[in-house]
């Protein structure tokens, strides 16, 4: 048994549904592991993987000549004018991701009927998969290094059937598959080319078999090795439109791998990965029997704080192996299915955000760069957008994208997404975070900014009577108002986000005179609005009632991720937001619903609400055997909304910070009355230690720049002054 958390987690059968299978990923490729070593699959995908659907073509609507007329109608009190303000498509969907194809080894040594000391685990520290059982073993990794699906199969005896197998669920009809088999001085080269119907476009696997020992020989469905002591196989997979070069691409893969070992392709790899991994820790002194159970024995403990400790890890683990060139999809990097739901898509309007929101805390740099690298791609599209749909400068983005397409056209009219105005200010949200954590801005950063300031410049040009600036049309993702259509006015989300994307423009161009014009111009927006039930309003427009029962809490932005609404500095908005927190249903049970739920409370300083809203997810079975998690209870649609959130909320209700200041246990549950959370960075400069127990606590920061900021605790507030390279050990009284 381990006196210590867990990084890794395992199960002693095989994965008999590929939702179970341990994942690895380097941002790039991913591969999803069976473990099964009589049939031993691994589902390989890539990000660039999305099929063509006519979305590829698809270009925003061009409405700017009707906006005025919009406008005018809704301030007249026209509530359903935004349901008019279309080109009449139909709703489209962006590209679907999909798999590529798995790399299948069967034996006909058959094991199947003995599973006696079979254990099957992934090890977070490494980003490694190991099946083992007897003499035999599989280990699988996806190299941050060399950009490889690397596989080893060790004392595989008998006859080994190798091939790359494109038959995966609800693959659709009319995919052209030609594969093909060489033998090689090494052993072979598989390759596997799958061209989409109806469409220019295709993707390409290469895997080059190294065998050491026995004999290799063509078969039907690729090559048959027998007698070997051991099998490695490296594996790539790309879209493409043409015809690639394969020779080229072959002699690629040969030339990186350059006969190395398993262990040596390990070792390049280690350091890229394990570096990330081990910055941030917690430790909530779980009972060591628990942390040595299965993790499907373990999600069958949901009030364990081993289940805690292990799905924080995993949590970090999955979320830096599904980002690089990317951040996270809805399905993280992994699926083993071809309908994915929402087509796998990025969906930025909550999922995107939730699942990136601990990587600064976290001290994940490569998900927000990777998050950086999607937004600096598409910017040109989001530039299109504005212009299109609002005949506006700057940029405005979607509320979904395949990764390829930055443009909106995915909208109808119970989802009027190309309304939506505050998608840009919420992902460049952890991008500042970042930033204010290292202490330098990225001129990308402060360039998107400008952009989106230039947007609400020319967006932001009707009135009320009182002259304050109207946001219209206004959408709220994605409820409506009780009494109106979704195309509203003032929606509480889009105030927020443009205050708050124009005085931060501001500040990254301090004494620049734009500077000087957006400050004013976040100035003109109207306050938030308390509605007759006390509650923060989620339109701010007068007459325009709430919908409380939604699994978005769009409205409660400014309280999180932003900072514009605190119990410490506008205490009257945030009792009004806690209201709002508690008047708000659960819909339809979604796990981002309860862990958005979870992450303003812990803002709002309310540990029980926390602590109910991940009892609603840990209790509702929305985890797999691979720690992945479900979109809806009973492990209902693949998702990792949950998986990648969670991190965030320990995170929350543990450490909190701005700027100027640094909240200690706001919000922490009575489950977890003892711990130590390691390594979590702050957005003052520093890193911190905290570790607590009944009584007392006590944290080290570690400044890296001099700054004087404001210590709350949950009995005090205080100033302290942090010097550069000078730790200071904090110690907290009876909690």
């Amino acid at each position: 048994m381990t006196h210590e958390p867990v990084h890794g987690t395992w199960e002693p059968l095989p994965a008999a549904r590929w939702e179970d299978g341990f994942l690895s990923g380097n941002g790039h490729h991913g591969a999803l592991v069976f473990g099964d070593l009589d049939d031993d699959r691994v589902v390989v995908t890539h990000h660039t993987l999305v099929r063509p659907n006519g979305s590829e073509h698809a270009r925003p609507p061009r409405l700017a000549a009707e906006l005025p007329a919009l406008r005018d109608r809704l301030l007249a009190g026209d509530l359903t004018a935004a349901e008019d303000f279309t080109d009449g498509r139909p709703l489209l969907w962006v590209q679907p991701f999909h798999p590529a194809f798995q790399t299948r080894l069967r034996t006909t040594d058959e094991h199947a009927d003995d599973r006696t000391g079979y254990r099957r685990s992934v090890d977070f520290t490494t980003g490694e998969t190991t099946a083992v059982h007897a003499d035999r073993t599989s280990r699988v990794f996806v190299s941050r290094a060399d950009d490889l699906v690397v596989q080893c199969v060790t004392a595989p005896g008998g006859t080994l059937d190798i091939s790359l197998d494109p038959r995966l669920p609800n693959a659709p009809a009319g995919l052209v598959v030609d594969d093909g088999a060489l033998l090689t001085a090494e052993g072979a080269l598989l390759t596997l080319r799958v061209r989409y119907p109806d469409s220019d476009r295709a993707y390409t696997g290469l895997a080059l078999v190294a065998v050491t020992g026995g004999t290799t020989a063509l078969a039907p469905t690729g090559v048959r090795v027998t007698g070997a002591a051991s099998v490695l196989l490296l594996t790539r997979v790309h879209r493409h439109t043409g015809e690639p070069d394969t020779a080229a691409e072959a002699q690629e893969l040969r030339d990186v791998w350059g006969g190395q070992t398993y262990d040596a392709l390990l070792a390049r790899h280690l350091p890229l990965h394990r570096t990330a991994y081990d910055r941030v820790t917690l430790d909530l002194a779980a009972d060591p029997a628990e942390r040595a159970l299965p993790g499907s024995e373990l999600l069958r403990r949901p009030g364990s704080t081993a289940l805690l400790e292990r799905l924080f890890a995993a949590g970090r683990y999955h979320l830096l192996s599904a980002s690089g060139m990317n951040p996270p999809r809805l399905t993280g990097l992994w699926t083993g299915d071809w309908d994915t739901a929402w087509s796998g898509a990025f969906t930025n309007d909550a999922n995107v955000n939730l699942q990136t929101a601990c990587a600064p805390s976290a001290a994940l740099p490569e998900v927000t760069e990777a998050l950086a690298g999607l937004i600096q791609r598409q910017l040109p599209d989001w530039r299109e957008n504005a212009r299109a749909v609002f005949g506006a400068r700057g940029a405005v983005a979607p509320a979904h994208t395949d990764g390829e397409s930055g443009l909106t056209y995915h909208f109808d009219r119970e989802y009027p997404l190309h309304l939506w105005t505050a998608g840009a200010d919420w992902l460049l949200k952890p991008l500042v975070d970042h930033d204010e954590i290292r202490g330098e801005r990225d001129p990308r950063t402060a360039a998107v900014l400008a952009e989106v300031a230039g947007f609400y410049e020319d967006f932001l040009t009707r009135t009320d009577d009182d002259g304050r600036l109207v946001v219209v049309p206004s959408y709220s993702p994605e409820n409506r108002p009780a009494n109106a259509s979704w195309g509203a006015i003032n929606a509480a989300m889009d105030l927020s986000a443009a205050r708050h994307a124009l005085l931060t423009a501001a500040d990254y161009h301090r004494g620049s005179p734009d500077a000087d014009r957006w400050h004013a111009l976040a100035e003109r927006l109207p306050p938030h609005r308390i509605n007759t039930d006390g509650a923060l309003a989620e339109w701010a427009w007068p007459g325009l009632d709430d919908s409380y029962d939604h699994r978005h809490l769009s409205h409660l932005y400014g309280v999180w991720p932003l900072d514009e609404i605190t119990p410490y500095d506008t205490p009257r908005l945030a009792d009004a937001a806690h209201r709002a927190l508690e008047l708000r249903g659960a819909e339809n049970d979604s796990a981002h619903g309860h862990l958005h739920h979870a992450l303003i409370a812990a803002r709002l300083r309310d540990g029980e609400r926390v602590a109910r809203a991940l009892a609603a997810v840990l209790e509702g079975d929305f985890f797999h055997a691979s720690l992945m998690s479900a979109h809806y209870p009973n492990r209902h649609v693949y998702n990792a909304d949950a998986a990648h959130t969670l991190p965030a909320v320990l995170i929350e209700m543990l450490v909190q910070s701005t700027p100027d200041r640094l909240v200690l246990l706001p919000a922490l549950p009575a489950a977890c009355p003892e711990g130590e959370l390691r390594g979590v960075r702050t957005r003052f400069g520093a890193e911190l230690d905290l570790t607590w127990n009944r009584e007392t606590a006590t944290a080290v920061v570690r400044p890296t720049r001099t700054h004087r900021i404001e210590l709350r605790t949950s009995s005090s507030a205080r100033p302290l002054d942090l010097v550069a390279g000078e730790d200071r050990v904090l110690t907290l009284g009876a909690r």
